[in-house]
């Protein structure tokens, strides 16, 4: 495999807690029925799949992913003790750390052994409005986008000289003569590290040429911007994006569905991106979120849970259900959730190992089982 047909890993962050039972529904289950008196998707709604299951009615492209065998359902992802705060479950998927407090993303620690002597800065570019903990490892460069049709520093500087002037001034603060102190020389290699990611990914849009119309939404864009990088041969093996709004205390029914639509129109132009390129087999998308919901609705929407459901999408992704839908019987569950019955730091274990070629126990601490979801 030539370094422009490196595998390359694409994960979307789905923040606030997707719903798992909305999301792939149990449609025919008579709990779920019951459980979800105000919020159950009814029958003409739901997009039939099969196991008598079915998708949330945003979720149009997924079937067709599913239906091509390129669409991997990984059922009651999780781990133990689940905890439902957004910001320690979220911490525990980013650091792969369910026992304390951890200090290098899993991703990072990826990057770490892709690229050990940090020579590209681009390795790892995030699309998400902020630098999640899974790309943070010491030593690892990581270049963050806001919006790659206007990246950069100083983009209020509208003059072109005095820019140029600005970054020359920027470039020289973050030179290495600041001496051997820890913490300058980290400030100093991460600023030289910003400026060498604004010279490479400024380029990215220019010399990307495609016929595919992206919606004019923000996850549209972030995967448009994957698209432009991936295309532009930079050696970026890790992108990050973040789709937001899952956390559906109330309103769920509208809202998860305008949430998966937009993901859904999203990654059907950036698939289609993909093979007008013909890009599509190195590229694998892993889509996640921090927990699950209650089984039982609170009146408009649900609260927070624990097991969920992850998804595998690609070219090289051998479709399909992976792992049993967890039981929804009420002695089953946890403190009324859904029970994990598949630890995410296997699946990490695939991905890192089966698609990156990464040996992962000491990044996920341990070996876990795996579900080997790839051809």
């Amino acid at each position: 495999m030539t370094k422009n047909e490196e595998k390359v890993l694409v994960t979307i962050q789905l923040s606030g807690g997707n719903d798992y039972l909305n999301c792939i529904v149990p449609w025919e289950n008579p709990i779920y029925r019951d459980s979800r008196k105000n919020i159950m998707l009814s029958d003409e709604k739901i997009i039939p799949l099969d196991n008598k299951l079915g998708l949330n009615p945003g979720m149009g492209i997924m079937k067709k992913f599913y239906e091509e065998g390129n669409l991997a359902i990984i059922h009651g992802v999780g781990y133990p003790t689940p905890n439902r705060s957004h910001f320690r479950s979220m911490d525990i998927w980013h650091t792969a750390e369910p026992n304390k407090v951890g200090s290098k993303g899993w991703l990072g620690q990826a990057i770490k052994d892709l690229d050990p002597n940090s020579e590209n800065v681009v390795t790892a570019v995030n699309f998400s409005e902020y630098l999640p903990r899974a790309l943070v490892a010491p030593d690892v460069p990581v270049t963050s986008v806001g919006d790659i049709e206007n990246y950069g520093l100083f983009t209020s500087i509208s003059d072109e000289d005095n820019k140029t002037k600005a970054m020359d001034t920027f470039k020289r603060f973050y030179s290495p003569v600041m001496g051997n102190d820890f913490t300058m020389n980290y400030l100093g290699k991460t600023g030289l590290d910003a400026a060498k990611g604004i010279d490479i990914i400024n380029e990215a849009p220019k010399l990307y040429k495609s016929n595919i119309e992206y919606p004019d939404t923000n996850i549209a864009k972030q995967l448009k911007g994957v698209a432009q990088v991936h295309f532009a041969n930079f050696g970026t093996r890790i992108f990050y994006v973040n789709h937001g709004g899952f956390d559906t205390h109330t309103n769920e029914v509208v809202l998860q569905e305008y949430l998966w639509h937009q993901l859904s129109d999203a990654l059907s132009s950036f698939f289609q991106d993909l093979e007008e390129h013909n890009k599509g087999k190195e590229v694998l998308v892993f889509i996640f979120s921090e927990f699950g919901r209650r089984v039982d609705d609170n009146g408009t929407g649900t609260d927070h849970g624990s097991g969920g459901v992850s998804f595998l999408i690609g070219k090289s992704v051998k479709g399909g259900h992976y792992n049993e839908y967890p039981s929804l019987d009420p002695s089953e569950r946890v403190e009324g959730d859904l029970k994990f019955n598949f630890d995410f730091r296997g699946l990490y274990s695939d991905i890192l190992e089966d698609w990156l070629s990464i040996e992962a126990n000491e990044i996920v601490g341990g070996n876990f089982e795996k579900i080997k979801p790839f051809i």
